[in-house]
């Protein structure tokens, strides 16, 4: 069976976009994504539309190798604002790296994306609205999940060394 998917009015957008924050809000982030890309389907450059699919997409992120990261990431690169750009990529990153902890990997597998996010929200932070501190509240969430654990458990170089160390400890 074929559907054609139909196509809403302009007329509709914002109310289209109203509709997809409230699905988001109620962490229903599948029906959000399908309003999302019904708008951009009528104005495919929609910058609130763009914000919305990849946030929802970010809500979606489980830490599993099927999660989205590769569709969040093209579509926060689509916003014309070099903040909201850089804000956003930060979030992705930092989504990522805690739903992936989340998940059980290994902290020392996700320094670098914890890291990437860090980067992001600095440079987000250095063209920042006045009075817009977002950037530098999600910098932090990221430095304390950092300093929630022992400097060991994120570096894997530390890990193998005491693997090595332990092994040879034991008879052969």
């Amino acid at each position: 069976m074929e559907f054609k998917l139909k196509t809403i009015s302009a007329a509709g957008i914002a109310e289209a976009n109203a509709k997809a924050e409230r699905y988001r809000f109620l962490n229903q982030p599948q029906e959000a994504e399908s309003i999302c890309l019904d708008v951009l389907a009528a104005d495919p450059e929609d910058q609130l539309a763009l914000r919305n699919l990849g946030l929802s997409l970010t809500d979606q992120f489980a830490g599993r190798p099927s999660d989205r990261y590769s569709d969040a990431e093209r579509t926060f690169a689509q916003l014309k604002d070099a903040y909201e750009r850089l804000y956003y990529t930060g979030i992705m990153h930092e989504r990522r790296a805690k739903s992936q902890l989340r998940a059980g990997h290994l902290p020392h597998t996700l320094l670098v994306i914890f890291e990437d996010a860090m980067r992001s929200f600095e440079k987000a932070a250095a063209v920042r609205p006045p009075a817009n501190d977002d950037a530098i509240l999600h910098w932090n969430s990221c430095a304390r999940v950092l300093l929630s654990r022992g400097e060991a458990d994120w570096h894997r170089e530390h890990q193998e060394r005491e693997g090595i160390d332990a092994g040879d400890t034991h008879p052969m």
